[in-house]
């Protein structure tokens, strides 16, 4: 039997639990697999102590240190992949060979982060003769950092990466139902040497931690990654207390397929990345917009390749889809179904949970979906794809925009024209063309209109854990000031 482990909150340095915890299942058996730990005012109280004491230190640590310590944690990551894989897998229900890729990509933020801790420069500005006026960025403060529960390590690696890179310590609420991720984490950092109170996890009831954390002076930035509404929230939550906020939140990625590609490679492909972490990705393709002549193919090839996707246990070597993440998704998902097929839509292949334990769902694909159909306005966080055909380009780059989110899109062209087009016609804050990957450790990634604010990752990726500070120097009295420091 593959271990889970111990689960509890990570606060100054020390493991520790308390008297009230929730379950933790398994959502491909169903069965409770750990006990959690949930945080409530008095160690709230001390995660804000400790990260004030750490703040402190860490603050006034050398990038070059931090980076040490950064890059010896995601090694250690790297080294225990194969033990913590499983405990995702266990948790999430992804296959295992998508959490041993979610382990490499949370090192390679840490790797990438770690840097661009040692490139955070500022700059001076030219000035008349005796002043000199520089710009430079200083961390910010103590981080409030909420990740969501579709990648247990990754999503709380982006936080943790940034803000530590940056100079900031960091209470960070993960997950209660894919906690093991941050756990694994925390342990690599401890083991790293990092100062005590730099990084503290807490779990529990989220809005009694977000609505008792982020009205505190002491936290300086929230960062979120979950779903628009409750991003909203926080953000009002934030503003009152003038609290600036990084916050990646929901889409309904819209894919264009052009007709001078290769319909049943691109259909293949499509489909496989559709049934990736069964579809509660962000960035999942999911709107398909395919020129009508490549639109048959391309179905055929998407529906065929659906069809086969091998559903089941993650742990099973030849899983390629495991289950959704709760009972909460069936009900979704289902719900979007029943309400396109009652709107006239065709369902190709899926549509119904299958008997038996666990909450699995099939990749299901509708087609020719009306505009008033539920599931073209609402994320469907699943493995749903909806294929419709469009006259030309001109028509799907209308429909791709027509939501007021805009995370991630995604082009299928050869033709020069065609990216010029998409790319300066689709909003979204991460466009791919031939591609369906959107966010990588090198480059920013973030939304546009309602899919958020900020950028996570890439050179642009510290910039909201710190405040840029311009400072004056003139190097004699000023007994005579004038106009930007100029003699007459």
């Amino acid at each position: 039997m593959t271990d889970y482990p111990d689960l509890q909150l990570f606060i100054d340095n020390r493991w520790r639990k308390t008297s009230d915890s929730l379950p933790v299942l398994n959502p491909a058996t169903e069965a409770e697999i750990g006990r959690l730990p949930v945080a409530g005012r008095a160690e709230l109280d001390d995660a804000l102590e400790a990260a004030e004491r750490g703040f402190r230190v860490w603050s006034r640590t050398a990038p070059r240190t931090r980076a040490e310590i950064i890059l010896r944690a995601a090694a250690l990551l790297r080294e225990r992949g194969a033990q913590i894989a499983p405990s995702i897998t266990m948790e999430n229900g992804k296959p295992l060979v998508q959490a041993r890729m979610e382990v490499i990509r949370g090192a390679e933020f840490f790797e990438w982060d770690a840097g661009e801790a040692q490139r955070l420069y500022g700059h001076v500005v030219p000035s008349a003769p005796g002043i000199r006026y520089s710009v430079v960025r200083e961390p910010a403060g103590i981080v409030a950092g909420f990740a969501p529960w579709n990648f247990p390590l990754s999503q709380p690696a982006r936080k943790v990466a940034g803000a530590l890179a940056a100079g900031c310590s960091i209470i960070l609420k993960a997950a209660e139902e894919t906690p093991a991720g941050a756990i694994h984490i925390a342990r690599a950092f401890q083991d790293a040497g990092l100062p005590a109170g730099v990084l503290n996890l807490v779990f529990g009831h989220p809005a009694e931690i977000s609505g008792y954390l982020i009205p505190q002076d002491r936290v300086r930035v929230v960062a979120f990654t979950g779903s628009t509404s409750v991003g909203i929230h926080l953000t009002e939550m934030a503003a009152r207390a003038m609290t600036p906020v990084l916050m990646e939140l929901g889409g309904h990625a819209p894919v264009i397929v052009c007709d001078d590609v290769d319909p049943v490679a691109a259909g293949h492909m499509s489909a496989v990345r559709k049934a990736r972490n069964s579809g509660q990705v962000c960035t999942s393709p999911t709107r398909f917009f395919v020129m009508e002549p490549s639109h048959q193919a391309f179905t055929r090839a998407f529906v065929a390749r659906a069809r086969a996707v091998r559903m089941g246990n993650g742990l099973d070597p030849v899983t390629e889809m495991g289950p959704v993440a709760n009972h909460r998704r069936i009900a979704a998902l289902e719900a979007l179904v029943q309400d396109a097929r009652a709107k006239g839509a065709e369902v190709l292949c899926g549509g119904t949970r299958p008997d038996g334990p666990g909450y699995f769902f099939p990749v299901t694909v509708l087609a020719n979906v009306p505009p008033d159909a539920r599931v073209m306005r609402e994320e469907p966080f699943g493995p749903i794809a909806i294929i419709n055909p469009v006259r030309d380009l001109d028509q799907a780059i209308a429909q791709a925009n027509a939501l007021p989110f805009g995370l991630a899109a995604y082009g299928f062209t050869h033709s020069a024209a065609n990216v010029d087009r998409l790319t300066s016609g689709i909003e979204a804050g991460n466009l791919s063309i031939n591609t369906l990957e959107a966010s990588v450790a090198e480059v920013p990634f973030g939304g546009v209109k309602y899919s958020g604010h900020g950028r996570e990752g890439g050179a642009e990726g510290l910039h909201h854990y710190t405040v840029t500070k311009t400072i004056s120097h003139r190097m004699e009295l000023d007994t005579e000031p004038t106009v930007s420091g100029a003699k007459p």
